[in-house]
């Protein structure tokens, strides 16, 4: 491998795993964060060099990612840790890759593509399950139907958490939804839309979610309508439509502080038998104004064993010189089929393009 990897909260559920599987996959990353003894904790336990710095000092921040080649921040939320590793890495050269997910982040990076591009330095977020597997599955539709106006995609088997995805969640609650409609992103009300979709598993309802393909799909693929979809109990559908006018209490500050305090206590994520066991399903369809529909699906292992191998990987090829300057996403920087290429992930193309009578 060319170059050196930091990775930033290696020492958080999902941080831990990146950089287990790292190491397993002969890489040598510096960990760091900003909990000295948790840092240096997992560098021990790894043998791997380490850096304790928080990300309130930007000087600070510059000087300790100046010497690297690449940083993967796998710290969360990302509202909070994404602009100041970004603007370091842009002020030092350095590339930046990271996990999230969140449609406003996402955006707020693609903004800065310009300044990416100038700066020779690669901006690749959103490498892990949120977004590889379903940012690839609309590549891979919008290759069949390239003159698609409209992409929807359905996601089974979200049942298991982190604390720093549950601490992301609640983040998110005063942002309840998000489409997007002729090129632009729409905020919505929580569950704007409810569908029923056929998974493997069978028929499932499902509600709009304001994943991060509502962002990194349009810059894949260009479609400029796009809605995804998340599979829930009915009953949480229901709930969920009744209970909006809840949303703006909840995302209250001391009441999410508090609710983010809680959820770092008592969610621990899924034991490594829990993620043997998990899989997910992923529906996409494309549709053109003519009314020709392609559609297709993907299975993937466990979230957080895919997000550990797509991330590493998409760091190894970032550091390979691979992605091109700027802003990418995974389907733009490593190709539709980089989600295909890790153990327990396969696509089924369910309909070739196909005129649907009305």
């Amino acid at each position: 491998m060319e170059g050196d990897l930091l990775v930033y909260g290696a020492y958080g559920y999902t941080g831990a795993l990146i950089t287990e599987r790292a190491v397993v996959d002969g890489l040598d990353p510096i960990l760091a964060g900003r909990s000295a003894e948790r840092v240096e904790a997992a560098a021990t336990e790894r043998g791997c060099d380490h850096r304790v710095f928080s990300l309130e000092h930007p000087t600070v921040v510059e000087r300790r990612v100046a010497d690297v080649d690449a940083v993967l921040n796998c710290a969360g939320p990302f509202e909070d840790t994404a602009e100041p590793l970004i603007d370091a890495c842009l002020r030092t050269g350095t590339d930046y890759l990271d996990l999230a997910g969140n449609v406003d982040v996402l955006e707020a990076t693609a903004a800065r593509d310009a300044e990416a591009t100038d700066a020779g330095v690669a901006l690749v977020p959103g490498v892990g399950f949120d977004v590889v597997p379903t940012d690839c599955l609309a590549a891979i539709l919008h290759g069949l139907l390239p003159d698609a106006e409209e992409l929807t995609i359905a996601i089974d088997g979200l049942r298991t958490f982190s604390p720093g995805t549950a601490k992301s969640m609640l983040r998110g609650l005063d942002r309840p939804g998000a489409v997007r409609r002729a090129g632009r992103v729409e905020t919505v009300p929580v569950a704007y839309k409810r569908r029923t979709f056929e998974f493997p598993t069978g028929d499932r309802t499902a509600v709009t979610v304001p994943w991060g393909d509502v962002s990194a799909a349009y810059y894949s693929t260009g479609i400029s309508n796009i809605e995804v979809y998340a599979g829930v109990p009915d009953r949480a559908a229901d709930v969920m439509e009744r209970t909006r006018w809840l949303v703006p209490a909840l995302a209250a500050g001391p009441v999410r502080r508090a609710a983010e305090a809680v959820a770092g206590r008592v969610v621990s994520g899924p034991t490594a038998d829990e993620r043997a066991r998990s899989e997910t399903h992923i529906y996409g369809e494309v549709t053109d104004d003519d009314g020709t529909v392609a559609r297709a699906r993907m299975r993937t292992p466990d979230t957080y064993d895919l997000t550990a191998a797509t991330a590493v990987e998409a760091a190894r090829r970032v550091l390979a010189g691979v992605a091109g300057d700027g802003f990418q996403t995974p389907a733009s920087a490593f190709g539709p089929e980089f989600a295909e290429a890790f153990e327990g992930v396969d696509r089924e193309v369910l309909t070739e393009p196909e005129r649907v009578v009305q």
